[in-house]
């Protein structure tokens, strides 16, 4: 089954919807090629190399509704450190149990890989996504001033990490 067609919609659907919540552009994402984006995808759903994964959560008919990534940090000083990305999931399947399932099977499989720790960062004011990573064990370390610079002002992202 091909899944990258759904997830690159999934996705694009992600970046239009909440530009605050993303490093990545809507117009960006659309602008760079989509065969270099189905090769990191297709490198990542097999996981076989253990330094990218995605994750997906699909509704009981089977439609794609949210999505994760995991990618280990190159180098071998930091190969201990993985970070989530690109966690969404689509308003229509918010409150099914999906996030918390996404967030489980990136830590699973970094605990899998040998990670010491898993980072990502969330936009300040985005309590949900927030409070969601603190119930998986998420803990504060930091915040990064003007992380995110958006046509209506910069935004600042809090720096999460959890200790495997």
């Amino acid at each position: 089954m091909d899944d990258f067609p759904a997830w690159q919609a999934l996705r694009l659907r992600a970046l239009r919807d909440h530009p605050d919540a993303f490093g990545s552009s809507y117009e960006d994402a659309l602008a760079s090629g989509s065969a270099e984006r189905r090769g990191r995808f297709e490198a990542s759903v097999s996981k076989s190399d253990e330094m990218s994964a995605v994750f997906g959560a699909f509704s009981t008919d089977a439609v794609l509704v949210g999505t994760a990534g995991l990618v280990r940090s190159p180098g071998a000083k930091v190969r201990h450190k993985g970070s989530l990305w690109g966690m969404y999931v689509a308003p229509e399947a918010r409150g099914t149990g999906a996030a918390p399932q996404l967030v489980a099977s990136v830590l699973a499989t970094a605990r899998e890989w040998g990670l010491e720790q898993v980072q990502l960062s969330v936009v300040v004011g985005n309590t949900p996504a927030h409070r969601l990573y603190e119930r998986a064990g998420f803990v504060i370390f930091g915040q990064e001033r003007h992380a995110l610079q958006l046509p209506d002002g910069p935004r600042d992202e809090l720096l999460m990490v959890r200790w495997l």
